[in-house]
């Protein structure tokens, strides 16, 4: 079992690997989070966490371009690390067992967030199921929603420290920074929209019995002519 294990890592490349471990930290640091109210250091711990899975994501990009070794595992892997850790950190930051009480993100922003990304899942199952053609690619609207959101959750924070540093900076700026990830989360949506309708409309597959009739149309023109 365990050469089995270290046989399929070996088959990675290294952007992908690094992808992987991004998605795996996600486990600790869902603990940390829910643990910080009990234990405030947690929060720092979960700090760094987000820091390094943040630090690899742009690795992770750098060394797929570097070394010429993008893969359709690595198109799946580096956004869906990145819309899980998002998705569990927006939804256990608004939890009152799990929010950072001086900056608690409002409800209506998960919404915002968690349906953008479920329209982008289902658009791209959508785009494969109509044009038989696998199609992931990040929009400029896109990637920058997904900093913007990463920029919102490192405000959240640390919201008690900038609280420390003047009366309700931390919780303010956290607060203005909702608005501002719920018009990306707009933007974004719209531009994948855009993008997916553009795909559907350029590759689109005729339906069967619309080429099966067509067909049979043709093959009587022929033998009448």
């Amino acid at each position: 079992m365990g050469y089995t294990r270290l046989k399929v890592w070996s088959w990675l490349n290294w952007p992908n690997r690094i992808s992987l471990l991004r998605l795996l930290m996600v486990v600790p640091f869902i603990v940390l989070i829910r643990q910080h109210q009990q234990w405030p250091h947690a929060r720092y711990a979960a700090l760094g966490i987000f820091a390094a899975m943040a630090i690899s994501d742009i690795a992770d990009g750098l060394l797929a371009r570097r070394l010429n070794a993008r893969t359709r595992l690595g198109a799946i892997l580096d956004p869906l690390a990145d819309k899980v850790l998002v998705i569990c950190a927006v939804v256990l930051l608004s939890l009152p067992s799990s929010a950072v009480k001086v900056a608690p993100i409002v409800d209506w922003v998960v919404v915002f967030v968690v349906g953008k990304d479920l329209w982008v899942i289902i658009g791209f199952v959508v785009i494969y199921l109509v044009t038989d053609k696998f199609r992931i690619r990040a929009t400029l609207a896109g990637k920058i929603c997904t900093w913007g959101q990463a920029i919102m959750i490192l405000l959240v924070l640390l919201s008690p420290e900038l609280n420390w540093l003047h009366p309700q900076l931390g919780s303010l700026t956290a607060y203005y920074s909702f608005y501002v990830v719920v018009a990306l989360c707009i933007a974004a949506g719209a531009s994948y929209t855009r993008m997916g309708l553009g795909f559907i409309l350029e590759e689109q597959k005729p339906m069967d019995n619309d080429t099966g009739g067509s067909g049979q149309a043709e093959s009587r023109g022929n033998g009448t002519d």
